[in-house]
């Protein structure tokens, strides 16, 4: 069975196993190795983290330079890895089936369509164009010949609308279109994260990498999550370090971060 074809069922079988399980987002092959060293049984992709390791701003890489970097992150590890589509890169539903495709070219056995418009001015799809959007990737998903987990993002939270039932009107319309995840980054309380839950019959993902939510892997599986990824928060808390210590020579002169520096010799047992 060719590789891509065993990722993609292993993927599914992730999916369809009781409890959950946590699937964190490397940002390059480095990242991606050591991540999955440390016994993670798939990845995920994060555009911004990837933007920013190239000296970009999100969402402003590109759909032939992000599908480049899932096809190395797919060949530097032997897990599943899904990405972040952002919108499809393109805001008509043939543009997002296409996207799907080439996804699935890469090797990916899986990815993400958002309903957001993404900049200049990134603003909510209309519902009904947004449901379209979903089932076009869904069809093209289903005519590839391996499974290909679609997750269907609703990006209400991330817009500054958290308004919990028109997120959850708009998943059970992505759930309806095809949709084989669904993903509402950003919802943060423990009692809106139930009611989600509750509301869909698809396994739901849920972003653990956002400033005050620090709710444990049992809690969430408590409520029946399936899913958790943190989005670029790997990504940011690594540059977070890097401009502690760069400030640090920079304003004060001395070099005490390097008492927290991973050794040398950890990173290349992982490597190696």
């Amino acid at each position: 069975m060719p590789a891509t074809s065993e990722k993609g069922h292993a993927f599914r079988k992730l999916h369809e196993r009781p409890g959950l399980f946590v699937m964190p987002n490397p940002w390059d092959v480095g990242t991606a190795r050591m991540l999955e060293r440390l016994g993670f049984e798939a990845l995920a992709t994060t555009s911004s983290g990837f933007a920013f390791s190239q000296g970009r701003l999100d969402y402003h890489v590109g759909r032939e330079a992000a599908l480049e970097h899932c096809r190395t992150l797919v060949a530097a590890t032997s897990v599943p890895v899904s990405a972040d589509l952002e919108n499809g890169f393109g805001d008509d539903p043939e543009t997002a089936a296409e996207t799907i495709r080439l996804a699935a070219e890469t090797g990916l056995a899986g990815g993400s369509i958002e309903d957001s418009t993404g900049p200049p001015v990134s603003s909510i799809y209309d519902h009904s164009l947004a449901a379209e959007r979903i089932r076009a990737a869904a069809e093209a998903a289903r005519g590839l010949p391996f499974p290909f987990a679609l997750t269907a993002r609703c990006e209400n939270y991330l817009h500054q609308r958290p308004d919990l039932a028109d997120t959850i009107r708009r998943l059970q319309a992505y759930q309806e279109a095809g949709a084989d995840v669904l993903y509402a980054p950003a919802i943060k309380s423990p009692e809106e994260i139930s009611t989600l839950v509750r509301s869909v019959d698809r396994p739901v993902n849920i972003l653990m990498g956002m400033p005050r939510i620090n709710l444990s892997v049992a809690q969430l599986a408590a409520m029946g999550v399936k899913r958790i990824t943190v989005g670029s928060a790997l990504a940011r808390a690594a540059l977070g370090a890097f401009l502690r210590a760069a400030r640090e020579m920079r304003e004060k002169g001395t070099f005490q971060f390097n008492d927290d520096a991973a050794p040398t010799k950890e990173i290349n047992a992982l490597l190696g």
